[in-house]
């Protein structure tokens, strides 16, 4: 298929593992027209034809908090869902970035800072930032794959192999959890805090001292555009310094989580693959399978470490498909072993021989191997 061609091409530098990585799953496409926008103008312009059609419903992000009034918020873009296919905007001026979340998220920040002057286009979930650029409704995504304080966010390691978009990109961003209010407001006033549940435990020691009330609510900012709209003096909200511009509030305090070095990775997703190089620092993501046997993973991790690769990233999650597996190793019954996925981040671009000659290593034992992205590494300050 021509696609695939489009797909692996810029990976060919001479070793089968790349013609491998993007071959075998076009089925799992979930858009079967996506491919059509890759080949030919004629087949953009029948894909587009087939899902234009007036967007009269959109879904908006459940709150916990019922009620949201949406005085004076009813310019700000609302939240994309699956159901809102409109074609593409066509001027080329700006990139659009898609992103969960609501306007001075910061997610929206992360993306801002990879692309200052981009188009954010906010979705209702995850895996609508993902279906935004499959569909041609942004250029590209950005969305969080692990922080300091929480860990991995496992839902979009999930979503990476489930969709066929490449990481094309990484932001590291620094969290600053700041408490809001409206103008004219002090802390002292306040009896409740409103904010996301992992959010208001970053920030335990504050509101304990603060002695306020805490109330979750599904997004940071729904809690923010709550306090605004219904103009609250008594409730406060917990989001970023922009969220408070954006909606009018004002900042009481700013830095008040636990961890002051909280810091977010996020990865940028395109549709298509960027051309690796070496002139610059870059990092590449790959996703394998292994059979089950000892030392099978030590034989895996191996092949970088001869090569004096360094890993930055390892983490494993279950099969869906196939979570189980049942090993007969004693006499009186057998035992179930989870089947996993590694994912792996390691410190080297596809253009060096090395990290070739290590992943053809590597598919000599791996049952299934992918590349999904090679990148340049952000080298800013978070």
């Amino acid at each position: 298929m021509a696609l695939d061609c489009i797909f692996h091409a810029p990976y060919r530098l001479g070793c089968d593992v790349f013609h491998l990585n993007w071959w075998g799953e076009s089925g799992l496409r979930p858009f079967n027209r996506v491919s059509s926008l890759g080949t030919t103008r004629r087949g953009l312009v029948l894909f587009r034809a087939e899902l234009r059609r007036p967007i009269d419903q959109r879904h908006r992000v459940i709150s916990s908090v019922s009620g949201i009034s949406q005085k004076d918020f009813n310019s700000f873009p609302r939240p994309l869902s699956v159901a809102d296919f409109s074609a593409a905007p066509e001027d080329g001026e700006k990139v659009r970035i898609s992103f969960k979340g609501l306007p001075g998220s910061y997610s929206e920040d992360a993306a801002l800072k990879a692309y200052p002057k981009c188009e954010t286009v906010p979705c209702d979930d995850f895996e609508d930032a993902f279906k935004a650029v499959e569909l041609w409704l942004a250029d590209k995504a950005v969305l969080p794959i692990e922080s300091s304080s929480g860990g991995s966010i496992h839902r979009n390691y999930d979503l990476l192999l489930r969709h066929r978009l490449h990481i094309v990109g990484e932001v590291q961003l620094s969290i600053n959890l700041c408490l809001l209010a409206l103008p004219g407001v002090r802390a002292e006033q306040l009896t409740r805090v409103l904010s996301h549940s992992q959010v208001l435990d970053l920030s335990d020691t504050f509101l304990s001292k603060l002695g306020v009330t805490r109330e979750n609510v599904v997004d940071t900012v729904v809690g923010v555009k709550f306090v605004a709209s219904n103009e609250l003096r008594d409730a406060g909200a917990i989001a970023s310094a922009r969220a408070a511009e954006i909606y009018g509030l004002k900042v009481l305090a700013e830095k008040i989580q636990d961890d002051l070095d909280n810091v977010t990775r996020f990865l940028v997703l395109a549709r298509d693959p960027i051309i690796p190089r070496t002139d610059k620092a870059f990092k590449t993501s790959v996703v394998f399978t292994l059979d089950e046997g000892p030392g099978v993973l030590f034989k895996a991790l191996a092949v970088f470490a001869l090569r004096e690769i360094n890993l930055t990233k390892i983490e494993s999650r279950p099969q869906r498909k196939r979570p189980l597996r049942v090993v007969d190793d004693s006499n009186t019954g057998s035992a179930k072993y989870f089947d996993y996925l590694f994912y792996i981040d390691f410190e080297a671009s596809m253009a060096e021989p090395r990290a070739q000659n290590a992943l053809g290593h590597l598919q000599e034992f791996a049952t299934f191997l992918r590349v999904l992205g090679c990148y340049p590494m952000d080298t800013t300050s978070p």
